[in-house]
């Protein structure tokens, strides 16, 4: 995993480890859909969430790409 890049966007597919872990204990989270608002599902239980792509944004600490 590697750091966002500035600007770069985050597509559908793609595996983000956010700032704070989910209750469950997991940091990951793969992006289910994308718009105005990202959809995310824990890769630890399956919860999925829809959180302001800003908030996403500024929580993103590393990303894998769904390509690569």
């Amino acid at each position: 995993m590697t750091g966002p890049a500035p600007g770069e966007p985050l597509r559908v597919g793609d595996i983000v480890r956010l700032k704070k872990a989910h209750p469950c204990g997991s940091a990951e989270w793969e992006i289910t859909r994308t718009g105005t608002d990202i959809k995310l599902k824990c890769l630890g239980c399956g919860r999925t969430l829809m959180l302001p792509r800003l908030t996403v944004e500024k929580s993103v600490r590393a990303v894998r790409r769904a390509d690569a």
